[in-house]
């Protein structure tokens, strides 16, 4: 299994600084995050995309995913090695990426999985490693879509929403 993991920033890749007592995106840490992971027969190709808050995210950065997706062999129309793609995502506005990138990829070639954490990977009781986990193991299975994986589901867009009371993604029933 091939993998493409696109970063995004968001929660899952805040990291403490001392000096100002904040979290904040500075730099990709998932190399790190992936190095705690056994992943047997499973390569990773990394792309440092942005390292932002998905509040501060902006249309043009979406277009951005959007097109490292298709440069990652997300489209139809481009045939390349990889079998999935994995994007690290800010929990409070994945639902709008991933709706774009439905809208704008509709029949995509391989599992497109969004996730991310609620809790910085940095920090106790995070979920970020679960998530990465989670997703890693979903683009490997799941097939052909759009998905957002955390908290041991797998939701295909359109239709995924951040359920802030609960701390987790829903899709509601139609």
């Amino acid at each position: 299994m091939h993998l493409t993991l696109i970063t995004t920033g968001g929660t899952i890749e805040k990291t403490y600084d001392e000096a100002s007592g904040s979290l904040a995106n500075r730099r990709s840490i998932v190399r790190r995050m992936l190095a705690r992971l056994r992943l047997v027969d499973t390569t990773i190709s990394t792309i440092e995309l942005l390292s932002k808050d998905s509040l501060d995210m902006t249309e043009e950065d979406r277009t951005a995913i959007v097109q490292a997706v298709r440069a990652a062999g997300g489209s139809p129309e481009l045939a390349t090695q990889s079998t999935g793609i994995i994007i690290l995502h800010g929990t409070d506005t994945l639902e709008k990426t991933g709706d774009r990138i439905v809208r704008e990829i509709p029949s995509p070639r391989v599992p497109i999985v969004l996730t991310g954490a609620m809790r910085p990977y940095e920090m106790k009781r995070s979920d970020a490693l679960q998530n990465l986990n989670e997703a890693v193991f979903a683009a490997g299975v799941l097939p052909p879509g759009v998905y957002c994986v955390a908290h041991g589901r797998a939701l295909a867009f359109p239709g995924v929403r951040k359920d802030r009371d609960r701390g987790t993604f829903t899709k509601p029933a139609r």
